[in-house]
């Protein structure tokens, strides 16, 4: 069985330690590097292009979105999942936005962060509860009707109630309807 490798990234050695102790214990899962800064793991993934990077979001050179950006120039088949201390963080968005499949706090139980490792290898991403609300992500998904697809879509465009009752050939106090619930 081809094991998948992990980078881990933390600025803190007791971290590292205790992340690569937990993840080679998995018969699927490796650690193929440590690295302590951004730049470290940069220059570590463009020569052993790792599976996964696990990687925290605070270091002293580079923040875990600027090594995002620049780890997946040198090696653009890795996955990377943020592994923080603050899950209300804004700048964790930036990290998304530059590539990292997901996002986890660092209180997070040794299962779900190999739940997580393992997903974000899948490419599917992973967030702990408190960066989804931070980020005004859901899990869950909303379903709309078509025709609630067309009033949300008319509000969009700016139209009034009066115009979307007419365009859509239904009552006004159904248009409000649909507002109501949308």
């Amino acid at each position: 069985m081809k094991k998948t490798t992990v980078m881990i990234v933390d600025d803190h050695s007791v971290v590292r330690i205790g992340l690569g102790m937990i993840i080679n214990l998995e018969s699927d899962l490796t650690v193929c590097a440590e690295a302590e800064s951004g730049k470290d793991a940069v220059r570590l993934a463009e020569e052993l292009k790792p599976a996964v990077v696990v990687m925290d979001f605070v270091m002293p050179d580079m923040d875990g979105a600027d090594t995002t950006a620049a780890l997946l120039k040198v090696s653009p088949q890795s996955k990377v999942l943020i592994l923080t201390t603050y899950g209300a963080s804004a700048d964790l968005s930036r990290a998304l936005d530059a590539g990292a499949v997901g996002a986890v706090t660092k209180n997070i139980s040794n299962e779900d962060l190999l739940d997580a490792i393992r997903a974000t290898a899948r490419g599917e991403r992973r967030l702990s509860p408190e960066i989804q609300a931070s980020l005004g992500e859901s899990e869950s998904k909303i379903d709309l009707t078509p025709r609630q697809r067309e009033v949300l879509d008319s509000i969009t465009r700016g139209l009034s109630n009066d115009d979307i009752a007419t365009m859509l050939a239904i009552s006004k106090v159904r248009v409000k309807q649909h507002l109501a619930t949308l």
